[in-house]
């Protein structure tokens, strides 16, 4: 099985002047000039966002593409999944993402290019769709529990840090049952996974964090993970 990196917030879209985590990405493919295939289903195939995607990876010393439903590029997605590299996931509303990518069966090509060693990575909804559930504000008006695709174990929440209403959410989650055991993480921090285990947590800021929550009785215990800020130090 290959990496899957599930960034909680940052990379090209939120962190235009600072690619290290997209760097971070490219790098794990092993490849000098990595094919990467940003996938924009959580956006609805947002123009602006692909357009974004291309001007800060043609900077990148990569062969970038797009995986768009609206409309597909081929009727043949497995084969132009299985061509590239690395995929990487947008952000936007994670309940469409999954019920399209089922719709697609992009699911079902997109474990198989994990398990034949290709790079799986991510922002927000990117990020979480790869975990059996997740954290998500896909339906408006509230925090709540959205249904992932399983490649990993347990739940994650991104924008950890970002958005005031994710860690009281992910808590209260937890507390009611709601949800299980799992990961958070702040935006500017990705949790490397190779295979299903986490190999280790980097960051785009020197601030960012990652942690595991867990359910104890009727309160949730919070633990920091150790993190590698990317950048320079001092």
């Amino acid at each position: 099985m290959g990496p899957i990196i599930a960034m909680g917030g940052g990379g090209f879209s939120m962190e235009p002047e600072n690619p290290l985590l997209d760097q971070y990405v490219l790098k794990q493919s092993g490849k000098k000039k990595p094919k990467v295939c940003f996938v924009s289903t959580a956006s609805g195939d947002s123009v602006d966002y692909i357009r974004r995607f291309y001007r800060a990876f043609k900077k990148l010393d990569c062969e970038p593409s797009r995986l768009t439903l609206f409309p597909p590029p081929t009727s043949d997605l497995e084969d132009y999944v299985m061509d590239k590299d690395i995929i990487y996931v947008g952000g936007g509303n994670t309940k469409n993402l999954v019920a399209l990518w089922k719709a697609w069966e992009l699911d079902r090509i997109f474990r198989k290019a994990w398990e034949e060693g290709k790079v799986l990575a991510g922002i927000s909804a990117g990020a979480i769709c790869w975990f059996e559930e997740a954290v998500t504000d896909s339906v408006p008006g509230r925090i709540s529990r959205v249904e992932g695709l399983g490649f990993l174990e347990g739940s994650a929440c991104p924008h950890f840090d970002g958005q005031e209403e994710r860690r009281p959410g992910f808590h209260r989650l937890l507390r009611e049952g709601a949800i299980g055991d799992g990961v958070a993480a702040d935006d500017g921090a990705a949790l490397h996974f190779l295979g299903k285990e986490l190999k280790q947590v980097v960051t785009s800021r020197p601030r960012a964090k990652a942690y595991r929550l867990q359910r104890r009785g009727d309160r949730v215990v919070e633990r920091e993970l150790e993190s590698v800020y990317l950048g320079e130090k001092g």
